[in-house]
């Protein structure tokens, strides 16, 4: 894979992107400061189903929405309309039942965006062995796992492509929370070296390195310095790939061999954010295919900025709706907006 600046866009296959991240039910617990102190329950979630849906709002049926595949391990207590707004996507989603509970989630909120997360059932985790050919065959894929499982599931993706496919695919790699610690840092150097992007969130990032940021907000000197450590060791191939570290409210920072910039968050009005769960996940589906399709990481990045920007509006997955435009015929409206409206105005600020 060349620079992440300079890949040049492909023709579109028949699959844009593929998530390896699991799909949970959550149960939603807000801050102690919060007015309404209603758990919210049976919310559809996962890093997997907020990465697909960052990919599938850029993703209009018929035909692209198809582009946007990912494996839900549904359980014996799967509600049927979490199925029925599955379907509603319109996505290349692979529902396998499953003889046990589905994989269920609790989330605690403190302030300043703060998480504690537990499973509630016992988790269902995604293996490469689980793609069918036509899965395999994406032009980008979004890992979230260990560093060791990321360099094995990655040269399982390529052995497996091997000979039926000219490129090799756009790998975002989101490393897992738990070891985000100094004694992974070898091993997430090894892993990078694999990918396209490493997309940590500026406390992961913090943590590899034994340092913390400011509890009111980001340190961005901290950031960059610690962004530039892990682009000196190498990341992608022939070390042409990039890392982008989400950092909430800031927005996020980009670093490559050829640049170094933030770009800002597209909601700057903290009344907008309802509930930041999915939005880092949601950010990396935007970035994977807008990766795949235009071939510039900023670009990417201003995709995966505002797929996050509908993750957190509200509580769960945003709501689409088709409305008739007299120019264009029916079109989608996340949200009550437009995806590529939205896009086009973030452009504007960030040109």
């Amino acid at each position: 894979m060349g620079d992440v600046e300079e890949m040049e866009a492909e023709k579109l296959s028949s699959i844009d992107f593929v998530t390896l991240g699991m799909f949970i039910i959550d149960d939603i617990y807000p801050p102690p400061s919060a007015p309404n102190q209603t758990p919210q329950k049976d919310i559809i979630g996962g890093a997997g189903t907020y990465s697909a849906l960052g990919a599938r709002l850029f993703s209009p049926p018929p035909t692209q929405s198809k582009t946007v595949a990912w494996i839900i391990d549904a359980g014996t207590d799967f509600p049927a309309t979490v199925r029925s707004q599955i379907e509603s996507w319109e996505t290349s989603a692979l529902i396998r039942p499953r003889e046990v509970l589905t994989t269920r989630g609790w989330n605690g909120y403190g302030e300043n965006e703060s998480r504690a997360f537990k499973y509630l059932t016992e988790k269902k985790r995604l293996t490469v062995d689980g793609l069918s050919p036509e899965f395999l065959s994406s032009r980008s894929f979004h890992l979230i796992c260990s560093p060791l499982r990321c360099t094995h599931m990655i040269q399982q993706i390529l052995a497996q492509r091997a000979g039926n496919h000219k490129s090799q695919p756009v790998i975002i790699w989101e490393p897992v929370p738990d070891l985000c610690v100094p004694s992974e840092l070898p091993n997430t150097l090894q892993a990078m070296q694999h990918v396209q992007v490493i997309s940590p969130n500026h406390e992961e990032l913090g943590s590899l390195f034994s340092q913390t940021h400011p509890a009111a907000g980001v340190d961005r000197a901290l950031v960059e310095n610690h962004a530039h450590r892990l682009l000196d060791s190498g990341i992608g191939p022939n070390s042409q790939g990039a890392v982008v570290v989400r950092a909430g409210k800031e927005g996020c920072y980009i670093a490559s061999h050829r640049l170094a910039r933030w770009l800002p968050a597209y909601h700057q009005d903290s009344r907008k954010v309802v509930d930041p769960t999915g939005g880092g996940n949601g950010f990396l589906g935007g970035l994977a295919v807008g990766l795949a399709r235009t071939g510039s990481v900023v670009e990417a990045a201003r995709w995966g900025s505002v797929a996050a920007s509908y993750c957190i509006e509200q509580v769960g997955v945003p709501a689409i709706t088709c409305v008739h435009d007299e120019g264009t015929g029916v079109v989608e409206e996340w949200n009550g907006s437009r995806v590529e409206e939205r896009l086009e105005e973030f452009r504007g600020r960030t040109g």
